[in-house]
């Protein structure tokens, strides 16, 4: 069964909502079996369901309640991929903004997952069984959206260490095996009705980030060979989709617990490639500060893709973003748009969206924010949506 679906809508949000305390007690409790913790996760979406369908959004996301990271879900559902608990640090890649960032402030890596067999779907999918319970509780004319994890997710953290050299000789037959995967992930999905995914990945955002490109440099390493090489894997992963499912690609500058974010510098260092060469269906961009940069690589967009305005913050609950700043901020979106791609602001201002910049929940703990504040956002974007097209 095919769900009615065309997104994006004019308000839209990310995905990740605050997890609610009982169901983070739930996940801490180890003496629930899988069916109770199962039940204790479909309440909670259930409410989260119900709490976006109040506000008035159309397209509808089960929280990531099944999740502990944003990225669950894929890499760990692979054959050949194998859970790290304990990292060495000389594996990871010291010049990527999040990796650093804790670094200097004494933390060691996380766990991470590494690649030491032949990469290959295991046939089953833990994002449809996500979404086979979400489409039930959709009524006519509403949407459910997917998160996907990032494709080269762990390659950038590791680089030369994310496989081993016994299976992948470089990147290339590792990539492909990845895109074979990857296409598999979303004919699942497409094959149990879902139309909707969202890839997010902060890491193409670190490609704006100078501190990041100089660090690469400094190793020998070349940034735009690198992002080069992700454009490829996404052209490979989404070659195949059908033509009815949209694909977003959400790109952020970080979003972990208690919203801390791990990168600056704005979208012109990775406009024309990034916003030319993937082949998604709309772009889901970070612009809630001016760590993101200018609204002028929009011009990049081409005339056929859509972009969802991330103005809202899902960081903080103050101050309140002011409606009257944000409508004109999108007007000059549209402006920019429409010079780039030479249409009418009018029509340029059909292919724009708005939402938070990033989701509320990304890691379990979540951001710095309470249920009341991230209510408030959510309710803005619809009231921003209502005052610049009537509509949401």
């Amino acid at each position: 069964m095919s769900i009615k679906s065309n997104p994006p809508f004019h308000a839209e949000h990310l995905g990740s909502l605050l997890r609610p305390q009982y169901l983070l007690d739930a996940r801490d409790d180890k003496t629930l079996s899988t069916a109770d913790l199962t039940s204790i996760e479909d309440k909670a979406i259930d409410s989260a369901i119900e709490m976006q369908r109040s506000i008035g959004f159309h397209t509808f996301s089960d929280g990531e309640y099944r999740r502990h990271m944003f990225y669950d879900g894929f890499f760990d559902n692979l054959n050949g991929m194998e859970d790290v608990s304990n990292p060495p640090r000389e594996i990871f890649k010291e010049y990527v903004p999040d990796v650093k960032a804790f670094l200097m402030q004494g933390i060691k890596p996380a766990g991470t997952c590494l690649c030491t067999g032949k990469i290959s779907h295991k046939g089953t999918s833990k994002y449809v069984r996500q979404f086979d319970y979400i489409k039930t509780k959709l009524k006519s004319g509403e949407n459910a959206k997917i998160t996907l994890a990032a494709p080269e997710w762990f390659h950038l953290r590791h680089g030369e260490h994310a496989y081993d050299k016994s299976v992948y000789p470089s990147n290339a037959p590792y990539f492909a095996d990845i895109a074979v995967a990857y296409r598999h992930e979303i004919s699942l999905l497409y094959e149990a009705g879902c139309r909707n995914v969202q890839i997010d990945d902060p890491l193409l955002a670190y490609f704006c980030a100078q501190p990041m490109i100089d660090g690469m440099a400094a190793v020998g390493e070349s940034s735009e060979k690198l992002l080069e090489e992700y454009i490829k894997l996404y052209q490979d992963c989404l070659k195949d989709r059908k033509p009815d499912m949209t694909v977003g690609l959400h790109i952020c500058r970080g979003n972990f617990r208690k919203s801390i974010h791990f990168s600056e510098g704005g979208y012109e260092h990775i406009a024309k490639k990034v916003f030319k060469e993937i082949p998604a269906d709309v772009f889901y961009l970070e612009y809630d500060t001016p760590r993101a940069g200018s609204f002028e690589p929009l011009a990049d967009v081409p005339k056929d893709r859509r972009v969802v305005l991330g103005l809202i913050t899902s960081k903080f609950a103050e101050p309140l973003e002011d409606l009257e700043e944000m409508k004109a901020k999108v007007m000059d979106a549209a402006r920019i748009m429409a010079k780039g791609s030479r249409e009418s602001e009018k029509e340029a201002l059909k292919r724009l969206s708005v939402s938070p910049q990033c989701g509320f929940g990304s890691h379990s703990e979540g951001n710095a924010i309470d249920e009341k504040g991230m209510k408030r956002k959510l309710e803005l974007v619809v009231e921003l949506a209502k005052s610049v097209w009537g509509e949401v």
